[in-house]
C-alpha cells in the first residue's frame, strides 16, 4: 500500500500536466539548509511556483494558504547536479558497451533512457550533464524536450548529442579490416570535418560539445592523443562563437595538455594526470571531472574484490591522480560517468570522492554550486537563494557529517514541482 501511495505522489505532476499551481506557496522547514556553499541552521525556504521566494530565517510574513512541509531531522539542499552521465547506456555487466551500440535498437535505448531519467531524478539529481548518446544519435535532445514538456519525468538535461572522435580511434571495431561498424560517436578526419561536426551537432540541439582528446588506439591498444592542439582550438573557437563550451575526454598527460591549452571547459577522467598537468589546469582555471565510480565499476566487473584484493593498476593511478588534483587546488566537479554503472546510484561518486580524500562539505559543493557555475548555470540552479529555480531536495540526517546520508531522500522538487515526498 505504501509503495502504491508513493507511486501516486510521484505521478501526480503528470496526471494533471506538468504545470505550476499559479499563486501556490510551499514553505519547507528542515533542521538545516545547505545553501550550495555553507550549512545554515534556523533557515526556512519559501517556494512560489517554480522559484525560491525566500531563503533564510523566518523574518517574513507567511502568505495565506501556504502549504507547510515539516522536515524534522532533515537537511535541505539544492537539487544535485550529475556532471558526467550517459542516460542512453546501462551497466556494462548487464550488456557490454559494444553490444549496446550494435545490437540494441534506438527505440529500446530510448525506452531505457526514460527509465534512467526517472531513476536519476528520484535519487535527488535534478540536473544532468549528459556527455554523449554513444550511438543513439540526437535522441538525447528528444528526451530533453520530452522531460521539459512533462511527457516523462526526469532531470534537467544539458546534452552533448553524439560527441566527436578522430577517425579510426573509437569503437565498436571489427576484427576484419574490411568491415565498417557503426560508431559510438561522430568520426572526423581533419579540421574541415571537425568544423562541420561541431556546427552540425549545435544545429541538432547540442548544449555543449564533447571531444575525445585521446583514446585507446595505440599500436598495443594504449591510450594516445587523437587531435592536434590546433584542431582542439578550432573546436573550442567554433563552439565559443555560439556561446557553448567544449569538454574533453582525456586520460593521458599529452592529451590533457593539448585540451587544456586549447581552452576546453573541463577535463573528463584525467586518470594519468601528473603534477605538471594539474599545475597547468590550476593556472588556466580548468576543472576536473574525475569519474571515480566508473573506474571502480569496470574493475569490479572484471572480478576485483574491493577491500579483499590489492588495488588494480587503474585504481592506483586514479587515486594518485585524484590526490594530485586535490593538492594542486584545481576545481573538482562531481560526475561519475553513470551509465557504466546503474542510474539512480549516482551518489556512489560522491561517496568515493570522500573515500579518496575530499571533505564531505566540499563534495556537496562540487555536486551543487560548483557544477552549476562550471557548466554555465550558476545564476539558475545549484544554490538555495532567493530568485533561483526551486530545484530542492531533502535528505535524512546531515550529509556534511556523513556523505552516505545523501542517499536518504525525503523530498525531491524540481521547478517547484514535488516528485517525491
Amino acid at each position: 500500500m505504501k509503495k502504491y501511495l508513493l507511486s501516486i505522489i510521484f505521478l501526480f505532476p503528470f496526471l494533471f500536466g506538468n504545470t505550476q499551481n499559479s499563486g501556490k506557496y510551499i514553505l519547507l522547514k528542515p533542521d538545516r539548509v545547505f545553501d550550495g556553499e555553507q550549512m545554515q541552521t534556523g533557515w526556512v525556504v519559501l517556494v512560489k511556483n517554480d522559484s525560491i521566494l525566500q531563503a533564510g530565517n523566518m523574518s517574513f510574513k507567511l502568505p495565506a494558504g501556504t502549504q507547510v512541509i515539516e522536515l524534522k531531522g532533515c537537511t535541505l539542499l539544492p537539487g544535485l547536479i550529475e556532471g558526467h552521465s550517459h542516460l542512453f547506456l546501462h551497466p556494462y555487466n548487464e550488456t557490454p558497451w559494444d553490444d549496446q551500440v550494435l545490437k540494441e535498437s534506438r527505440a529500446e535505448r530510448t525506452a531505457r533512457a526514460v527509465n534512467h531519467a526517472r531513476e536519476t531524478l528520484m535519487a535527488g539529481f535534478t540536473t544532468v550533464r549528459d556527455l554523449g548518446t554513444e550511438g543513439a544519435m540526437y535522441d538525447d535532445v528528444g528526451l530533453k524536450k520530452a522531460i521539459e514538456k512533462g511527457v516523462v519525468p526526469g532531470p534537467r538535461m544539458i546534452v552533448a548529442t553524439r560527441a566527436i572522435v578522430a577517425k579510426g580511434t573509437y569503437g565498436p571495431k571489427s576484427e576484419s579490416p574490411d568491415v565498417e561498424l557503426p560508431k559510438g560517436a561522430e568520426e572526423v578526419g581533419g579540421p574541415e570535418e571537425l568544423s562541420e561536426a561541431v556546427r552540425s551537432q549545435i544545429s541538432h540541439g547540442a548544449d555543449l560539445i564533447k571531444v575525445y582528446a585521446d583514446y585507446r588506439y595505440g599500436p598495443a591498444g594504449e591510450a594516445e592523443p587523437t587531435f592536434t592542439q590546433a584542431e582542439l582550438e578550432l573546436a573550442v573557437a567554433i563552439a565559443a562563437s555560439s556561446g557553448r563550451k567544449v569538454v574533453a575526454h582525456s586520460t593521458t598527460p599529452e592529451g590533457m595538455k593539448r585540451a587544456i591549452n586549447a581552452g576546453v571547459s573541463t577535463i573528463e577522467h584525467g586518470d594519468n594526470g601528473t603534477d605538471e598537468v594539474f599545475k597547468l589546469m590550476k593556472e588556466k582555471n580548468i576543472p576536473l571531472c574525475p569519474t571515480i565510480a566508473a573506474s571502480e565499476a569496470v574493475e569490479l566487473y572484471k572480478g576485483w574484490r574491493k577491500g579483499m584484493d590489492p588495488d588494480p593498476e587503474r585504481i592506483i593511478h586514479k587515486k594518485k591522480s585524484f590526490t594530485a588534483a586535490l593538492n594542486a587546488g584545481i576545481t573538482i566537479c562531481m560526475g561519475g560517468d553513470v551509465g557504466v554503472f546503474a542510474h539512480g546510484d549516482n551518489a556512489r561518486e560522491m561517496e568515493l570522492m570522500v573515500e579518496y580524500g575530499m571533505k564531505p562539505i566540499d563534495v556537496l559543493r562540487s555536486a551543487t554550486s560548483i557544477n552549476a557555475d562550471v557548466f554555465g548555470y550558476g545564476n539558475k540552479i545549484g544554490r538555495i537563494e532567493k530568485g533561483w529555480l526551486a530545484d530542492i531536495i531533502a535528505v535524512e540526517g546531515d550529509p556534511s557529517a556523513d556523505i552516505k546520508t545523501i542517499r536518504k531522500i525525503k523530498l525531491v522538487m524540481k521547478n517547484g514541482v514535488i516528485y517525491h515526498l
